[in-house]
């Protein structure tokens, strides 16, 4: 089974939502594919914003919680994407992994309506990157 990592610097936002979308949608489609995702500094909880705006999609991040990257995460991964480091350049995961980046902004802080932008762009990257997979695949 593959495996994708999302990666961002507090793991409470971004790559939260790529993860919980990218596993939501190839469950979905029974595709062999599953994403994790974890943080360089994680954060204390899941952004509630991002809670919010899977929710309306019928996705439960509730019960997720930030995680640390580790050495072991990373090599277990066939394919690692970074969110974007706008946040915090210096803690950046893309500054020390062989990734893609999407360059998203970070929903920290942000109302509602800017949340749910970025989870849609992130929406839309995670149905590329599906199909990307599952072309790779044959």
């Amino acid at each position: 089974m593959l495996s994708v990592l999302f990666v961002c610097v507090h793991n409470a936002g971004r790559s939260q939502m790529a993860a919980a979308l990218f596993n939501h949608l190839c469950s979905q489609r029974g595709l062999p594919f599953r994403a994790d995702s974890a943080g360089t500094h994680p954060a204390e909880r899941v952004n509630p914003a991002a809670v919010e705006a899977l929710r309306e999609l019928g996705i439960d991040l509730s019960a997720e919680r930030p995680r640390q990257l580790t050495q072991s995460l990373a090599d277990s991964a066939g394919r690692i994407v970074t969110m974007g480091c706008g946040v915090d350049a210096t803690a950046c995961p893309a500054r020390f992994l062989v990734s893609e980046d999407w360059g998203l902004d970070d929903p920290a802080g942000q109302p509602i309506e800017t949340v749910r932008r970025i989870r849609d762009e992130i929406l839309d990257r995670v149905e590329r990157l599906i199909r990307e997979l599952e072309a790779e695949r044959g």
